[in-house]
């Protein structure tokens, strides 16, 4: 029996919908990686206390909504000043498998301590949003506003990066780490500020991803290795490819698990990253040595 086209295009819009806050995972990881060279493994944990807070300040403590976001982004970016402080700092001229060692062992700490003072419950924000019907496809809210809001966010970071001197002194270090001192950077100011706006990116991601998904100790699984596939898939440090392949992935999990079912869009998807890694083994826009 064929299938309803109808079905096959809502798909292909959930995809584009879901890539957008994907971007925002994998840009603030590439961010970090180019500019400090260390892949944070711990990341999307941090996103997931991000989303801890919100959690308890909006459906326990009474905030509005909005103002429980704001406040998961600070707490993004304090928690990326001190894990780039307490955590990366000691360790950056470390060999690469202490590095991950170490951020590795981040994430283990992160998600026994949540487990620990949260247990291991779903929680979720109830929020009464509308849904609309065009042309029998379904738009929810929860879907349409943190896309929105990712794309925008996406917007202010390539302004951020391209139209101030901080933001143009990381991208120099990112594509030549010798560049910093021919531009009298400082460069702890620099790594400190990348860590504290990648923080700032994973907190407003937790922020959007409580509009869809319940918040757990080990949510970071869920979306943590598809996180680092991107990355990957797109060329470690490469901010362009990372957006692009956050859109690819999540094209064919929405639309693979449609057309077949949700675990085996999954598994097309690491499929085809791994097909991708023996074409072109620095991702799909390598930057050029």
């Amino acid at each position: 029996m064929a299938m309803d086209p109808i079905f096959l295009l809502e798909a292909a819009i959930n995809g584009v919908l879901l890539g957008g806050v994907l971007a925002l995972l994998a840009l603030g990881l590439n961010l970090i990686f180019g500019v400090l060279d260390i892949v944070w493994i711990a990341y999307v944990d941090l996103v997931m206390l991000c989303m801890y807070a919100l959690y308890f300040l909006v459906a326990k403590a009474g905030w509005p909504l909005w103002a429980g976001a704001l406040a998961a982004i600070a707490v993004g970016a304090v928690l990326g000043v001190l894990v780039h402080l307490l955590i990366i700092t000691p360790i950056l001229a470390s060999p690469p498998i202490n590095q991950l060692l170490a951020t590795g062992g981040l994430l283990f700490f992160i998600q026994s301590a949540a487990t620990l003072f949260w247990t291991t419950d779903h929680r979720s924000v109830r929020l009464d949003l509308p849904s609309w019907e065009v042309g029998g496809i379904f738009l929810p809210a929860s879907r349409l506003i943190p896309f929105a809001i990712s794309i925008l966010a996406v917007a202010a970071l390539y302004l951020f990066l391209t139209r101030t001197y901080i933001g143009t002194a990381i991208r120099a270090v990112a594509q030549d780490r010798e560049a910093m001192a021919l531009m009298g950077a400082n460069p702890q100011t620099v790594y400190l500020v990348t860590s504290a706006v990648g923080g700032i990116m994973a907190g407003l991601a937790g922020a959007l991803l409580i509009f869809q998904y319940a918040v757990h100790p080990f949510f970071g699984g869920q979306f943590g290795p598809l996180t680092f596939m991107i990355c990957v898939l797109g060329g470690l440090g490469n901010m362009v490819g990372a957006f692009i392949a956050s859109f690819i992935m999540s094209e064919i999990i929405s639309v693979g698990g449609v057309v077949f079912s949700t675990e085996m869009g999954y598994v097309i998807a690491f499929a085809l990253f791994i097909v991708m890694m023996f074409a072109k083994p620095g991702g799909i826009l390598a930057r050029r040595e």
